[in-house]
């Protein structure tokens, strides 16, 4: 495997890919044990859906100090780290006796997640040339929300019976990642920008920078959009719990209910799997315009919010045999996909949403890579993730208070879908949000454009202290229609 080489960068991106899924597999496997955890360690579910609200905010102010560390020094150990740290988290909430031990668990698990969220970031988008960026940051955060929803399988089956199971096996596999993890490539700071082409590049973040990041305009956007975006995603970790009380609500078992939730909640998050389309439209509209990537995203969150509406009041007709061994449960679930039609109704609609607002997701990540140079991208990713961090926190906490203050009106599961619908609209100013952006992105990318050249000017790679580069690449070069750095 050639050091740098196409083979080991495809490798790179692939075992980022990895450990991407897993640090959200950490995540996703607790919220469809809060009833199997809280009874075993003698508390109430409220008390296991706060870890997973303390788990998110912990996470998103330890990204902060891990992207700055990761900035201004090797990025290659600060994520080990991070690694290392999560895992050991993880390991610890599975074999915790009572519940402070637990939420400790669970506090060093969110700050190692931190660590690897933010850093990884910064990596992997000076792994991927500015024309790319849209599909392959599609796989990359496709990969999270597939680790959420391998989380929420693998909770509910492998914790069926034993809910620290999902934890010590999550931990192997972190494990595992970790050791492919140092073999892969140490990418130089800004190795795909095409206006760095053949310079050495060693720009470190300076703390006197935040200023200068927070005068992009379209940084401000990026980052505060997420704050209310996350009201509703983070509502969303409670949808096996929806589908749990619909199986409960039609005569089933806990222990049955809890499985049918989860594989429930899986399937209909498939269609987060179909961002990938989301990244290939931005990449082709930013060929464009410059507005192309945020108004892909601003359409799609904006389209999907009565989708989402209609999804949680949709009837579902349920059909299993209580009772029945993991297996047969799983394949029954899936066959009502097919036998049922207001389960396959559901799906379709499920999915639609789930498409839309999956546009969101490769989108965001690309535009902070378009419009700030390489050494700033790992911080503005972290502030980005704070924000989104509180409003992921402040979703999962204010829902499950929305349904408890529902429940006296709307008998479950009505309660469920009522709450999920209602915090579906904190989108609406998501979509806003990234509108406004697409008002200032040009100007900023031209603005980073152009220091990127002056520092490849000022280089000393070249005996003249300059570096060869098309003088017609200009803002749209930037954006991905001309890439002299592609394939490199």
């Amino acid at each position: 495997m050639g050091r740098g080489g196409t083979v080991h960068r495809v490798y790179s991106v692939v075992v980022f890919v990895i450990l991407a899924a897993l640090d959200n597999v950490a995540i996703g496997i607790v919220p469809p044990l809060y009833g199997s955890i809280g009874t075993d360690l003698g508390v109430g579910e409220g008390h296991i859906a706060l870890a997973t609200t303390v788990m998110f905010l912990i996470s998103a102010v330890a990204a902060i100090g891990f992207a700055y560390v990761g900035d201004r020094t090797d990025r290659k150990p600060v994520l080990v780290a991070g690694t290392a740290i999560w895992v050991l988290g993880t390991a610890w909430s599975g074999l915790a006796g009572g519940y402070p031990s637990f939420l400790t668990a669970q506090v060093v698990a969110a700050f190692g997640l931190g660590g690897v969220a933010s850093v990884s970031f910064a990596v992997v988008s000076d792994l991927i040339s500015p024309r790319r960026r849209g599909l392959v940051m599609s796989f990359w955060g496709l990969s999270q929300g597939v680790g959420t929803l391998a989380g929420t399988l693998v909770g509910g089956i492998l914790g069926r019976d034993d809910w620290r199971a999902p934890f010590l096996v999550t931990a192997a596999a972190g494990v595992v990642a970790t050791v492919a993890y140092l073999f892969t490539y140490n990418v130089p700071r800004g190795d795909s920008q095409p206006e760095l082409a053949g310079v050495d590049y060693d720009e470190r973040i300076h703390h006197e920078d935040l200023p200068v990041i927070l005068r992009r305009r379209t940084n401000v956007w990026l980052i505060l959009q997420g704050g209310t975006a996350q009201i509703a995603f983070g509502s969303l970790v409670w949808l096996p719990i929806l589908f749990r009380a619909r199986a409960e609500d039609q005569g089933y078992s806990a222990g049955t209910a809890v499985l049918v939730g989860s594989v429930f909640a899986t399937i209909f998050q498939l269609g987060a799997a179909l961002s990938i389309l989301g990244g290939l439209a931005g990449d082709r509209l930013q060929r464009r315009t410059p507005r192309g990537r945020a108004l892909v995203a601003s359409v799609g969150v904006l389209a999907a919010v009565p989708f989402y509406v209609v999804l949680f009041f949709v009837p579902m007709e349920i059909t299993v045999t209580d009772g029945a061994a993991t297996g047969t449960l799983i394949r029954e679930v899936l066959a009502n996909v097919v036998t049922e039609p207001t389960v396959a109704a559901c799906l379709a609609i499920a999915v639609f949403a789930l498409m839309l607002t999956s546009a969101n997701s490769p989108n965001w990540f690309a535009m902070i890579a378009d419009v700030n140079p390489p050494q700033h991208r790992g911080t503005v990713y972290s502030l980005g993730n704070l924000i989104n961090g509180v409003g992921r926190a402040g979703g999962n906490a204010l829902v499950g208070v929305a349904f408890r203050g529902l429940a006296g009106a709307f008998p479950p599961p009505l309660n469920y879908a009522v709450g999920l619908a209602a915090f579906q609209f904190f989108f609406i100013p998501t979509g806003i949000m990234y509108w406004l952006a697409s008002r200032t992105v040009a100007a900023d990318m031209a603005d980073t454009h152009n220091a990127l050249l002056a520092a490849a000017a000022e280089s000393d790679e070249r005996p003249d202290g300059d570096v060869e580069r098309d003088p017609a690449v200009g803002v749209q070069g930037f954006a991905g229609q001309q890439d002299p750095g592609a394939g490199r």
